[in-house]
């Protein structure tokens, strides 16, 4: 039965399922709503149960639709990314690199691998998209960047996190706050006197410092307190004085916020980690790859910023 079932059956599937419409889903696909249905009733005789409850005025999944939705997406998703891949194959020496990272990862690591990079391999294309860890992610699962550069936030099962460098995490403020003054070390249980400014929990920064309560970041924040939802928002609050945030180090070092005092935190010394994240069992082109090497080459032998260690 499955050897019957085509890519066919399943894009019909997909787009009934999205536009709970036979007309819209027809449109969509450049179809007429008589052939789409027929195409809607094959599959469901193919798979012996019934996909849709169709009323007058809408198209209903049922509970078995619902799970199988999952599978159809995931099955389409992968041949299309696979007949791009192909396609990248083809144009070998002219393809097209579409990368997503962190801000701090773009100045810091991305910026001196394209310059080498655009050196050896001139006519390859290259987009960069700076986005948070949770885009990150979607967009290299979706197939819409061929890597990412970033901390884990979903761990989605579907890809492949590969550390390659870690940075401590330390406080950020305004060079005239007390923080800045002290002398010696600063320990997060320091921290609990002064107001803070966070980074919201749908970034690589905020999920991890709001993951490890016993910080005392998270009682700092029982009460209503500023938040950031990058790090460029947070250099504008910060800017407001009398308050600080905490960051690691490569984020801290990136302008604007490198105007800012950065003093590493100890007891416990906290890092996050960075992963190249790509999709698993995806075989890269030979741009891309040619592209992961020339990175992980200035990562190991190009990046000094001080509390940064490679993995």
């Amino acid at each position: 039965m499955g050897a019957q079932i085509s890519l066919r059956h399943l894009r019909c599937f997909a787009a009934v399922a999205e536009t709970r419409s036979f007309t819209l889903a027809a449109n969509r696909l450049f179809q007429t709503q008589s052939s789409l249905t027929a195409t809607i009733k094959q599959l469901e005789d193919l798979a012996g149960l019934r996909l849709f409850d169709r009323t007058t005025r809408r198209v209903e999944l049922t509970q078995d639709a619902i799970w199988f939705k999952g599978v159809a997406d995931k099955v389409l998703r992968d041949f299309d990314n696979a007949i791009v891949d192909l396609q990248a194959a083809a144009r070998s020496l002219r393809g097209h690199v579409r990368i997503s990272a962190a801000s701090s990862m773009i100045t810091h690591v991305l910026t001196p691998t394209l310059l080498a990079f655009r050196a050896a391999y001139p006519d390859i294309a290259i987009s960069v998209y700076d986005e948070g860890s949770d885009k990150i992610e979607r967009a290299v699962l979706e197939g819409k960047r061929d890597f990412g550069l970033s901390s884990s936030l979903n761990a989605f099962p579907d890809l492949d996190y590969t550390p390659v460098l870690a940075d401590t995490f330390g406080v950020v403020v305004p060079k005239d706050h007390p923080l800045a003054k002290c002398s010696g070390k600063l320990t997060w249980s320091q921290l609990s006197k002064f107001e803070y400014i966070g980074l919201t929990s749908d970034t690589g920064i905020g999920a991890t410092l709001a993951a490890q309560r016993e910080l005392g970041l998270a009682q700092i924040a029982e009460e209503d307190f500023d938040h950031a939802s990058s790090t460029n928002s947070l250099y504008a609050l910060l800017k407001l004085g009398g308050k600080f945030s905490v960051l690691p180090s490569l984020a801290a070092h990136t302008d604007p916020l490198s105007e800012f005092e950065f003093r590493e935190l100890s007891e416990p010394k906290v890092e996050r980690e960075i992963c190249l994240i790509t999709r698993q069992l995806r075989s890269h082109s030979p741009t891309t790859m040619r592209m992961l090497e020339t990175l992980i080459s200035t990562i190991k032998n190009g990046l000094q910023v001080k509390g940064v260690r490679i993995i």
